[in-house]
């Protein structure tokens, strides 16, 4: 069993691991913007678990270090403290995850991933 996608729908969990494996591929090639992307799109994805959505603000905080963003830092430690508290009670639907953005702010969903937050 995969706990960071544990009880997340089938096509929900394997378009998140999509999408974490092209973050890693890029991470690993130190494509910053082209993994914070891809990031953000596990966001969208894992927000209501509570494991993979706090795995993508890890994620998101190794690439602000990577970046040398203090805020991003800053605001990833904040947002990673948030997911294992407020996952499962809300979460602003849409939202990109990062600290350019309000963690309470619904933000529209892709449209190419709207089918797997049915």
């Amino acid at each position: 069993m995969n706990l960071t996608t544990w009880k997340m729908p089938r096509g929900q969990s394997e378009k998140l691991k999509e999408e974490m494996a092209l973050a890693l591929d890029f991470y690993k090639r130190k494509e910053w913007d082209r993994a914070f992307y891809r990031l953000e799109r596990v966001h969208i994805l894992s927000q209501p678990y509570v494991i993979a959505h706090t795995r993508s603000h890890w994620w998101m905080f190794k690439v602000g270090y990577h970046r040398g963003d203090a805020k991003e830092m800053l605001g990833q430690t904040f947002r990673i403290v948030a997911s294992l508290v407020v996952s499962r009670i809300w979460v602003p639907l849409g939202n990109t995850g990062g600290a350019n953005v309000s963690p309470v702010r619904p933000m529209p969903v892709p449209e190419d991933l709207e089918p797997y937050l049915q």
